[in-house]
Formats: structure tokens, C-alpha cells, sequence
């Protein structure tokens, strides 16, 4: 199942803080980083603090934008050390190891962690199905990158450690879509409601940005999503034969 895990660290600034994540991914048995739009790619400092850990960097990929990342990914779970505008589900790091090894036996789970000053953006926050926070210290919550990744991966990993290996052949697991499915079909639902004149042209965001939140709330399955992409055809479709 930690097969079926990866770590995405967004806009990292400091290519140490890269080693240092690497090794303690390794440390948990977990081997899945992509980095989105690094400040400054690994170089030796970056190998340095990754100790033994080097074969996790060098197998590493980098992308633009945290949508390629988590494109095949059926679960995203996004870091915030604060509460948000917007009301998302949170996990505690328990909860989210938890949430993370049950359905990696099935699919692709992505944890993501942000800037180091700064975090992830909302919009980013947006991309994931549940926030994760740390609940540190909140006289001295100063975690750093790889402490972070550190926590989150040893709970992984104890959950692995004590779950019983998922048969195959069990049908009972939920098909989740991956999250490129699910960005092409907001894509699709934006456009929709922007042909029957629903969304206001002037701020589209705010409408989306809430239709996200309910639609990661309730989770659609792959043959769910299927039937919502094909409803908003047939609205298209009957919009212009009108």
C-alpha cells in the first residue's frame, strides 16, 4: 500500500529541504516525490541532506502545476497550518493516515505540502479532497518541511504496519475517479452553468470554488461521476436544440 503513495511538495525553496523530505519519506518505506515548480532544483545540497536516501531523488519527478501531479491520483489530502476562508474536511494526522492506507490499497493517494513560509494556496487547497493540520504546539507550531512530511509519513505507515492485506478480488472498495477526471469534469461543469447563464460572468470563481467543496464532501465514485458528466451533456445538448 506505501507503493501507492506519493509526496508532493509545492514551490519548495530550498533544494536541502528536498533531501531532507526524501530521507524521511525513505525512512517510512515511501519512495513517490514530485515536486511542483521548485524555487531551486536538487543539486548537492539537496544529496547532502538526503543522506542514504539519494535513490528517492534521483527517481523523482518534476512538473508545473500541482493538477499534474495528482492527475492519477483517486485520494489528495492537502497540508494547512491555519484555518481557511473556506470550510473544507479536515483530518487530523491519525485520521489521515488512516483515510491514506485504506484506499491506496484500491488507487493512487497524493499527500501535498506547501511553500515553506507561506503553505499552499487556496486555489491549491481547492485541488484536494481533505486538509490535513498538524495540531503542534500552538505557543511554538514551528515545523519544518521534512518534520512535517516526517509526521505525516510515519502515520502511514503504522496504519499499513496494522492493516490486513485487501484481497484483489474484493469488490466491496469504492472506485474513485482519478483527479484529472474530476478536473475535467468541473471544466465541464463550469461550462454548463455558464451556457444556461447560471454562473455570473463577473465572479465565476466563487460559485465554483463552493461546487468544488460540496462535490469533494460527498466523494462521487467513477460510475457517479460518469452519470453527472453525462446529465450535463444532456442539459448541452438540449440547450442547443432549443
Amino acid at each position: 500500500m506505501l507503493d501507492n503513495i506519493r509526496i508532493v511538495l509545492v514551490n519548495t525553496s530550498h533544494s536541502g529541504n528536498i533531501g531532507s523530505a526524501a530521507r524521511a519519506m525513505k525512512t517510512m518505506g515511501i519512495h513517490d516525490l514530485v515536486l511542483v515548480d521548485p524555487v531551486e532544483a536538487p543539486d548537492g545540497r539537496a544529496t547532502a541532506m538526503a543522506a542514504g536516501a539519494v535513490d528517492v531523488l534521483a527517481n523523482l519527478r518534476t512538473v508545473a502545476t500541482l493538477s499534474e501531479a495528482v492527475a492519477d491520483c483517486g485520494l489528495v489530502i492537502g497540508t494547512s497550518a491555519r484555518n481557511r476562508t473556506l470550510e473544507w474536511p479536515l483530518l487530523d494526522p491519525r485520521q489521515a493516515g488512516a483515510q491514506a492506507i485504506r484506499e491506496a490499497a484500491t488507487h493512487k493517494v497524493a499527500l501535498v505540502f506547501g511553500r515553506e513560509r507561506t503553505g499552499l494556496t487556496n486555489d491549491e487547497l481547492q485541488q484536494c479532497h481533505y486538509h490535513v493540520c498538524i495540531p503542534a504546539n500552538p505557543e511554538y507550531s514551528s515545523l519544518n518541511l521534512a518534520m512535517a512530511v516526517q509526521t505525516l509519513c510515519y502515520e502511514m505507515r503504522m496504519h499499513a504496519l496494522a492493516s490486513e492485506p485487501v484481497p484483489a478480488s474484493d469488490t466491496t472498495l469504492q472506485e474513485y475517479p482519478q483527479q484529472g477526471e474530476l478536473d475535467r469534469f468541473y471544466v465541464h461543469l463550469e461550462q454548463t452553468l455558464r451556457d444556461v447563464a447560471f454562473l455570473r460572468p463577473d465572479h465565476p470563481g466563487q460559485v465554483m470554488g463552493k461546487l468544488r467543496r460540496l462535490f469533494n464532501r460527498c466523494r462521487p465514485d467513477s460510475q457517479e461521476l460518469n452519470i453527472l458528466r453525462g446529465i450535463l451533456t444532456a442539459v448541452q445538448k438540449a440547450r442547443r436544440n432549443t
